[in-house]
């Protein structure tokens, strides 16, 4: 079993099939949108396949380390647009196939319209730790 991450951008990425940007869908369509992540979550804890799901602000900040005693940096509001991640669906499935399989399938959701949305979701492979007898 592997553990991948599928990454869901708020903009920046590639283009969606069906780019209606999210402050023009009506509520009935955002509702769709909504339950059908939410479905889709519910299968996944009834197959043990899901991890972890969030989704995310658009606020927030750069957080460094600045020495021994010294307050940390902040600096904000945040990064290019490029790097704004919308949340995540964390999967743990028997094979890489699988995860592109769920991977589509989160990608058709439901947009204006009721089309599909079509996004492009980044999917990536969660590095495991090196084996305990390394060394």
């Amino acid at each position: 079993m592997a553990k991948y991450l599928m990454l869901k951008h708020y903009r920046g990425g590639r283009p969606s099939v069906n780019s209606v940007p999210m402050d023009q869908l009506t509520p009935d369509e955002w509702a769709a949108h909504v339950q059908y992540m939410a479905d889709m979550e519910e299968r996944l804890i009834a197959s043990g396949e899901l991890v972890s799901s969030e989704g995310l602000s658009m606020g927030g900040a750069w957080v460094r380390f600045d020495g021994e005693g010294r307050p940390p940096v902040v600096d904000g509001p945040f990064a290019e647009t490029k790097d704004l991640i919308a949340g995540w669906m964390m999967i743990e499935v028997d094979s890489y196939q699988r995860a592109v399989d769920l991977a589509s399938e989160l990608s058709a959701a439901p947009w204006a319209g009721g089309t599909p949305l079509g996004e492009w979701l980044e999917l990536r492979e969660v590095m495991s730790a090196p084996p305990a007898d390394a060394g």
